[in-house]
């Protein structure tokens, strides 16, 4: 985990989806801590603190990329 970096929060699986699937696709390495209990669990997501998104520190600058182009696109906002 020390080579991993926090990139972003997320309160339910949807919101990620789309960005998962990109990153799989650009081999970029990552895991989300917390996945799999809001993904049992939907309503304690707040009480987890959310699902977090943690990239790999050499794969770190194409992901923020990655994040920045979904975010600042008037049809794909990251809720």
């Amino acid at each position: 985990m020390k080579n991993f970096k926090h990139l972003e929060t997320y309160n339910f699986p949807h919101e990620y989806l789309i960005i998962k699937l990109r990153f799989e696709q650009e081999n970029i390495r990552f895991f989300f801590q917390n996945e799999a209990m809001v993904s049992l669990l939907p309503s304690s997501s707040y009480a987890f603190g959310g699902i977090h998104l943690y990239v790999h520190l050499d794969d770190s600058i194409q992901a923020k990329e990655i994040l920045d182009s979904f975010n600042n696109s008037s049809h794909l906002n990251i809720v």
